[in-house]
């Protein structure tokens, strides 16, 4: 792997433009547009105050910038560096923005979720949409942009309303698993008398759609009968002897003698941000670390949080929020847990490569952790200081990663041999 220099970042912002050609940063009220493979500066804007949200239209050409505090949204155009837009919410506040598909629409809600407003960057039109209900994730499109689902609030009930993206209108049709054309497919219940789903994810080939609950089962739904084909738990251990558990390990400092010293000097305080790891196999049956869910306390850290399929349809990673430091990767194919990934801190993020059933994880500390059917790796992240992985994002081509810490960034190469010759070539030491 090569390593690119760090550069200065704010609030996790930083994202590749869906062609792949540019990435764009931001440093308090600036916004930094690079070559993607040269980082090469080739745009700064300069915003009204500091920025909270970045987002990148469809087609690349356009990217907004929120500024909750101030109720407003910039846009800036990448092929006209003149041409810029203003949208002012005004009194009524800004909590999220975003891009509708077609890349000329913005979708703004408005402080305390009383509504949502379209603005249209091309007729300069204002639609809205009301009764927005307050949570995560509560707005998604279709793949080809025609329609949108919002989750609402009304007269004291959960709904889910489709919107035709065309004129912002309502298909008065509520949820559960629909059709376009508003015939109601089938409803889904996993348990009454509890809390419910907390994480969904659609397969890329659309023919499984995995639902996560708060009791710690993903249940897989196939996409014709919306029957349920596999129930998958998250126990505290491992007990399959076709299973694969990898323990992450630190690595042991060489020994120098002549350098010894007595008393041992203390470790420093602090996350674990320098210290070198690698892999090692657990023997089956293998406990994993748990935490215990406060009952009392609201979000309580209990079931699915995360969930993802690879590219090519034959994977699924996990996170059980009780289990957090450990990823379960599943084989689709024959609907059975295939490995875990044990880290030492708990996941923050992990994301497949856009081409290649491949999967890198983040836990906060100063390694990028990757995983593909031939064996797993640790790499540690070179440079000064401690750089804390807190998230991180691949490019459209997989070649890339953009790791991101609290104020800085850097770029990951992956060269062919080392992407996947590496991970061959030390599967049995597994560091």
């Amino acid at each position: 792997m090569n390593f690119s220099e760090v550069f200065k970042l704010s609030n996790l912002l930083c994202k590749f433009s869906p062609d792949g050609k540019y990435l764009a940063s931001c440093v308090q009220y600036r916004l930094v547009v690079r070559d993607a493979s040269t980082l090469q500066i080739l745009q700064l804007y300069t915003c009204l105050d500091q920025i909270q949200h970045i987002e990148w239209s469809a087609d690349s050409l356009f990217i907004l910038c929120a500024l909750y505090r101030r109720g407003l949204v910039q846009v800036w155009s990448l092929e006209q560096p003149d041409w810029h837009c203003k949208i002012d919410e005004g009194s009524a506040g800004l909590v999220a923005s975003c891009w509708s598909p077609d890349g000329r629409h913005i979708l703004n809600t408005t402080e305390f979720h009383l509504r949502i407003t379209v603005w249209s960057l091309c007729t300069k039109s204002v639609s809205y949409i009301k009764y927005p209900k307050a949570c995560q994730q509560g707005i998604t499109f279709t793949r080809d942009g025609r329609y949108l689902a919002l989750a609402e609030r009304r007269d004291c009930r959960d709904h889910v309303s489709i919107f035709v993206c065309s004129d912002w209108q309502l298909l008065r049709y509520k949820i559960l698993l629909y059709s376009l054309d508003g015939r109601l497919l089938s409803t889904y219940c996993a348990y009454e008398w509890s809390l419910g789903i907390k994480s969904v994810a659609w397969s890329p080939s659309s023919q499984f759609l995995a639902v996560g609950s708060y009791d710690g089962k993903v249940r897989v739904l196939n996409h014709v009968t919306w029957k349920l084909l596999a129930e998958l738990g998250h126990p505290a251990a491992v007990s399959s002897p076709s299973t694969v558990v990898y323990r992450e390990a630190e690595k042991s400092p060489p020994l120098a003698l002549g350098r010894l010293a007595f008393p041992p000097p203390r470790a420093p305080a602090g996350p674990r941000a320098t210290t070198e790891s690698k892999y090692e196999i657990a023997t089956v049956p293998a406990s994993l670390r748990t935490l215990k869910p406060t009952a009392d306390r609201a979000n309580p850290r209990m079931g699915i949080g995360a969930l993802a399929f690879s590219l090519d349809n034959y994977f699924l990673a996990t996170r059980s929020d009780s289990i957090p430091s450990a990823v379960w990767i599943w084989d689709v194919r024959k609907l059975r847990l295939f490995v875990v990934l044990e880290q030492l801190s708990a996941v923050r993020s992990f994301r497949w490569d856009p081409r290649q059933p491949r999967l890198a994880i983040c836990t906060g500390g100063s390694q990028v952790y990757l995983w593909s059917p031939a064996g797993c790796v640790s790499v540690q992240v070179p440079g000064e200081g401690d750089f804390q992985v807190l998230s991180l994002c691949w490019h459209p081509s997989g070649d890339s990663l953009a790791l991101l810490s609290k104020d800085h960034f850097c770029l990951c190469f992956l060269e062919a041999e080392e992407g996947v010759g590496t991970a061959l070539g030390q599967q049995d030491d597994h560091t």
